[in-house]
């Protein structure tokens, strides 16, 4: 696996730092969640394959385990807000004096400085922030937020990741570690850059909601159909707009792509209509439209497609989740769907393995600032 020998310590939080450490799971690290005490149960559900350790880091010697942890690691996730890591004793300037080989990546909403770097934000927030929100939503309607993918995910702990993966690369000429500051503002307007450097195009003539990509025009929109699911499509050039008009019944004298778009769009609505969505799939089964039905998740883990591509992997639980990405040839990630650990399922694993002593690992059991739960079934 590509990322074999690389040990990560992950300080638990919800969301983006989660999902930048799965990511360096998949591909074959070793990720060390380091979660609160007291908190049998964990909300995260981005930990497959990683393990836990139980640390009260509120508690002097929690601070130290975590140091010494922190000393044998190749790389570091923290998602506090700015100023909350260096308050504990545990900032850049103490860790990397420790490791100097250590890569530091903090993951925060509003960045390490500015007026807003201490303020408490989700990503609603970050997207509006970074001037992207402002760009998405339907005609004459609020600006719509996409959930919580583009600031937590995108460019949050994807983009995390790839600044992990850039350090690690130079530190196998350099030696040395460095830190990451990874954003959600920045990382959120940086995943958009094309939005912003293509206002000059005639993809962005108008108002939001009334442009080629953004749901102005009738070839590149989302349709009902007759057993209240969806379609999409999106017919952007000539051909397979020609397609399209094709599967739908209709001439390209009466509906060319110039035509009004309101018109148009309730023309495509009435037509969509008519027929479920599945009969409109086998009808565009063999015309290049660019036209696909919109899958619920079980139904996309269970297309033919994804299916014989292996694009999703089934969990203990019976439900899907998408396989790692991209593919590697040679040091291909994971192929199925690991356990999650339960919190403190692998304490004295890996207080043992940093070099503490039995007695040393029993009082710190003993004093609460560790717990072990190596004893409880797996999720």
């Amino acid at each position: 696996m590509a990322l074999r020998g690389v040990k990560v310590v992950e300080l638990a939080g919800l969301a983006p730092a989660p999902f930048c450490g799965m990511i360096l799971a998949d591909f074959g690290a070793r990720v060390i969640r380091v979660d609160r005490t007291k908190q049998k149960f964990s909300n995260d559900r981005l930990a497959r394959g990683k393990e836990s350790v139980a640390i009260n880091l509120k508690d002097k010697d929690g601070v130290k385990i975590l140091r010494k942890m922190c000393s044998g690691a190749d790389v570091l996730i923290e998602p506090f807000r700015a100023g909350v890591m260096e308050k504990m004793g545990v900032g850049p300037d103490v860790l990397m004096k420790d490791n100097p080989k250590l890569i530091y990546a903090r993951m925060t909403g509003f960045g390490q400085t500015g007026p807003l770097a201490k303020k408490a934000g989700h990503d609603i927030n970050y997207i509006a922030t970074s001037g992207v929100l402002s760009l998405l939503g339907r005609k004459g309607e609020n600006p719509y937020a996409p959930v919580n993918l583009l600031a937590d995910f995108a460019g949050g702990g994807l983009v995390c990741a790839l600044g992990i993966l850039m350090a690690l690369f130079e530190r196998s000429r350099s030696g040395q570690g460095q830190v990451i500051d990874a954003n959600m503002v920045e990382g959120s307007a940086y995943v958009a850059s094309w939005l912003f450097r293509s206002r000059d195009m005639p993809y962005w003539q108008s108002n939001r909601g009334e442009n080629m990509l953004d749901g102005g025009a009738a070839f590149y929109e989302t349709y009902k159909t007759k057993d209240g699911k969806y379609v999409s499509v999106g017919a952007i050039e000539p051909k397979f707009y020609s397609d399209l008009l094709k599967g739908l019944g209709l001439s390209e004298e009466e509906y060319s792509q110039l035509s009004d778009a309101d018109q148009m769009k309730r023309k495509f609505t009435e037509l969509f209509l008519t027929k479920t969505r599945d009969e409109w799939t086998e009808i565009f089964k063999d015309l290049d439209a660019c036209f696909a039905p919109i899958l619920s998740p079980d139904e996309a883990a269970n297309h033919s497609h994804n299916r014989i591509n292996n694009s999703f992997l089934w969990g203990h639980n019976g439900l899907c989740e998408p396989s790692p990405a991209p593919r590697l040839s040679r040091t291909p990630a994971v192929n199925q769907s690991l356990p999650q650990p339960i919190v403190g399922q692998h304490s004295l694993h890996i207080l043992k393995e940093t070099g503490f002593q039995d007695d040393e690992i029993q009082g710190f059991l003993k004093t609460g600032v560790v717990e072990d739960n190596s004893s409880s079934s797996k999720l």
